[in-house]
């Protein structure tokens, strides 16, 4: 099971991003993985905004999962965003998108970035996380709610 705590580091999280548009949160995005990862943000941005042509990623419920696969990456990475204006994403149910966790793979990933994804999108569909993700106070915060919800509960 894809830890989604191991896809995160403390500098791919930022608790209050300001972005009119989803192109503004996907350049705020690129900008964090291009400093985090060593890519290059245009790149980052253009694969990501690549993805967005052939559908869009917001899956509901004010959350939105962009995702691309990079060469220059050895492993999957994550970046968590939390907007402080809701913005039109062209999400599933039409509503205005504030949590955006993107998932970069490398090219190679195959079914580990499709498992990987799967995982990001069942965590987020719980309202609870969503709730606690959006009231969290600082990067610390929101990294243990993510961290912690990925660990299987005791029964």
């Amino acid at each position: 099971m894809i830890n989604l705590g191991e896809l995160l580091e403390r500098g791919t999280i930022s608790p209050r991003v300001s972005a009119a548009s989803k192109r503004q949160a996907l350049a705020v995005i690129s900008e964090i993985a291009a400093r985090t990862f060593g890519l290059k943000a245009p790149e980052v941005f253009d694969a990501l905004m690549e993805r967005e042509a052939a559908g869009s990623t917001g899956v509901g419920h004010g959350v939105a999962v962009p995702h691309a696969r990079l060469p220059g990456l050895d492993r999957l990475r994550g970046v968590f965003v939390r907007l402080e204006q809701p913005i039109e994403f062209d999400a599933l149910d039409d509503k205005p998108v504030d949590l955006v966790f993107a998932l970069l793979s490398p090219p190679a990933s195959g079914s580990e970035h499709l498992r990987a994804l799967a995982r990001v999108s069942r965590a987020l569909r719980q309202a609870d996380l969503r709730e606690q993700l959006r009231k969290a106070h600082g990067v610390d915060a929101l990294r243990a709610l993510l961290t912690q919800e990925a660990r299987p509960s005791a029964a």
